[in-house]
């Protein structure tokens, strides 16, 4: 009698990054391995920290299929190599997350495939506060090789794992300069009225603001087919974090127009992350 062998999902992923409370996966990671289980084709392996950091690759567990995306402290190049060893299904490709990690590239890239950036351009500083020939600062606007940004523009690090960006204010407006961060408690962003000069520690992409009516929107991808998109009040109107009664940031479900459902199938091509 034959017995019909299971196919083996490895999830190789920090533990810091799916750890909620005293479980092992995060609510939505545990939604997705649940479904996936109760069709009784699937096996899942997780790999855990120890195995992921301190094994060679020769020991982590052989798999058919592999969920793997970088967090802090993730070794990627390790996780490319037990792919390149094992060869198994790559439910997000390992390869391309090294563009997540700088801006500039994730815009060449973007680029590269026709999808839509705003007006941008590149101070590269090898180290802080060198003078560039190329940078000019006046009142309202900066220049990057003749290219002029009037305010309000926005400053973003190269390094895609920062995520303090700035928004500086024209003189007509009171002038100023708007700090996002990633969410601490209720806050989201901070105004600093007295800060008129732009940052000179490393090097910055400067981009147009582009106004959207205080409304950020969020689109997932899963494959190149499916998105789902939800809206959220954004950082920049007062910085506060809409919550509602179980603590949960307060989003809407949205409908994507043909365009934006384009175009979130194009990033998902581009960076190969499904």
């Amino acid at each position: 009698m034959e017995v019909h062998k299971k196919i083996t999902i490895g999830v190789c992923v920090m533990e810091k990054k799916v750890k909620c409370g005293s479980e092992v996966f995060s609510a939505p990671m545990g939604q997705i391995l649940d479904r996936l289980q109760a069709f009784g084709e699937f096996e899942v392996i997780h790999f855990g920290d120890k195995v992921i950091l301190e094994d060679p690759i020769e020991k982590w567990p052989i798999c058919d299929c592999l969920i793997a995306f970088y967090s802090s402290g993730y070794p990627l190049e390790k996780a490319e190599s037990y792919a390149t060893l094992r060869k198994p299904f790559l439910v997000n490709e390992l390869e391309p997350q090294h563009l997540l990690h700088d801006r500039r590239k994730v815009y060449e890239q973007l680029e590269k495939y026709g999808i839509p950036v705003p007006r941008y351009a590149l101070v590269n500083r090898e180290v802080p506060y060198q003078e560039l020939d190329y940078f000019i600062e006046e009142e309202d606007f900066v220049e990057v090789h003749g290219n002029r940004f009037w305010k309000p523009f926005v400053e973003k690090p190269v390094h895609g794992d920062d995520h303090s960006i700035m928004i500086y204010y024209p003189s007509s407006a009171g002038g100023g300069m708007k700090e996002l961060f990633r969410k601490v408690g209720n806050r989201s962003s901070e105004f600093h009225p007295d800060v008129r000069r732009v940052r000179r520690e490393g090097s910055y992409i400067y981009e147009e603001f582009m106004p959207t009516g205080g409304t950020d929107v969020k689109v997932y991808t899963v494959g190149p087919e499916y998105a789902h998109a939800e809206a959220r009040k954004s950082p920049v109107v007062d910085g506060v974090v809409m919550r509602n009664p179980d603590g949960k940031e307060v989003r809407y479900p949205v409908l994507l127009t043909p365009n934006e459902k384009q175009m979130a199938r194009e990033v998902c091509i581009a960076f190969r992350q499904a």
